[in-house]
């Protein structure tokens, strides 16, 4: 059976053996220990959907690792998280940034996808009683087709990101080309910090004491409240597996002696077909030296030349206007901006969408009064100095 065969309509009995058999397509559970290398060499591999961040990150549910073969070989996969809901009300299955194609630049891909969408369905949402919540990324291009798709299902809209842009930069064009392609106001910013007298370095995960170190300073320096999942960095460079683990990298203030002080650093995702900026830190020499500019400028050189990702994901800018002018300069005329869908939630029971919408609303309401709250810290850091340019 080719993939081209695959039919995009709803598969209701996916869990029955003499189903799944004819048609060739099955879901299987595997062991969270066995998950990332499992995933490792898929183009939508990303941090989320490994065991080793989730476990890390989310102590409380359960972890179930399913991988999708077609005649049986792997064309997909999903890290569901099974969220317990209180007083025993029910559970959540959730899927971020997820299902995962292993290839996703196939004229098949939309089957696949549309398949896998189909098989967490029956085992969740029918079978298990649960409502399933699906976060698509944000989509390489116009439109979200899996997003859209997930509505054609019967999947209804749910949370939204409040600053849902993500900035992507195109890490296939040569060095030439990527500076023509720069706004012209972060070409003159790099061309001062090519001047500064600084270093590059790519560093492995043993020097994650001396990020630690300038990362504490920063948070301490802006005094804005970290909300991210920073807890996870011992867990992901602790990754044995090297395609999985993420780069450490460091720029250097040049001194006589030739060490110099670090000014800035990132860790970097690169597996996969779109690389991540996952996490930054800067001194406060970093911004007279657009340390910044110097810093991003060389991972997407270093990613062009190191890994197969054809895209760099930046991230969002949690409404920071300084923030998003440094990244909009960044992704230049070859890139693009494009949004996070809403997440998109389905139950084919009434009890399990009323508990799931319930628990995922009132998420959300706490989410928003820790933001009202942080709003009003006398001590908080002004929004063109949160996690800046520098």
């Amino acid at each position: 059976m080719s993939l081209a065969a695959l039919s995009l309509s709803p598969v209701t009995e996916f869990a029955a053996p003499s189903r799944s058999a004819a048609a060739g397509f099955a879901m299987r559970l595997v062991e969270p220990r066995d998950w990332d290398d499992a995933i490792a060499g898929f183009d939508g591999v990303c941090q989320e959907q490994l065991a080793s961040f989730a476990e890390a990150r989310w102590p409380g549910v359960a972890l179930e690792p399913q991988l999708f073969t077609l005649d049986g070989e792997v064309v997909g996969g999903c890290l569901i998280m099974v969220q317990p809901l209180p007083l025993g009300l029910g559970a959540i299955a959730v899927a971020k940034w997820a299902p995962m194609l292993r290839r996703t630049e196939t004229a098949d891909a939309g089957a696949i996808y549309a398949r896998m969408i189909d098989a967490l369905s029956a085992e969740y949402a029918a079978r298990r009683r649960m409502m399933l919540s699906v976060l698509p990324r944000a989509a390489l291009g116009s439109g979200n087709a899996e997003y859209e798709h997930l509505l054609q299902c019967g999947f209804r809209p749910g949370a939204r990101l409040l600053f849902p842009d993500r900035y992507i930069v195109n890490l296939r064009l040569s060095d030439a080309e990527q500076r023509a392609s720069l706004q012209q106001k972060w070409r003159y910013h790099l061309n001062k910090a090519d001047k500064a007298g600084l270093r590059f370095e790519a560093a492995g995960p043993e020097r994650r004491a001396e990020f630690d170190a300038l990362y504490e300073q920063m948070v301490d320096r802006k005094k804005f409240p970290d909300h991210s999942a920073y807890g996870t960095v011992p867990a992901l460079l602790a990754i044995d597996n090297a395609a999985l683990r993420p780069e450490l990298f460091f720029v250097r203030q040049s001194a006589a002696d030739g060490q110099g002080e670090i000014v800035a650093g990132a860790i970097i995702f690169k597996a996969g077909d779109r690389a991540v900026y996952l996490y930054g830190a800067t001194s406060g020499a970093a911004l007279e030296l657009r340390a910044g500019y110097f810093l991003h400028w060389h991972i997407i050189r270093w990613l062009r030349d190191n890994t197969e990702a054809r895209w760099y994901d930046l991230g969002g800018t949690d409404g920071f206007q300084g923030l998003h002018q440094f990244k909009k300069g960044m992704v230049g005329e070859r890139g693009f901006i494009a949004p996070v869908p809403p997440v998109a939630n389905y139950a084919e029971h009434w009890w399990p969408r009323l508990v799931g919408e319930g628990a995922f609303a009132g998420r959300e309401l706490a989410h928003r009064l820790g933001r009202y709250v942080d709003r009003l810290r006398p001590d908080r850091a002004k929004p063109d100095q949160h996690r800046g340019a520098e």
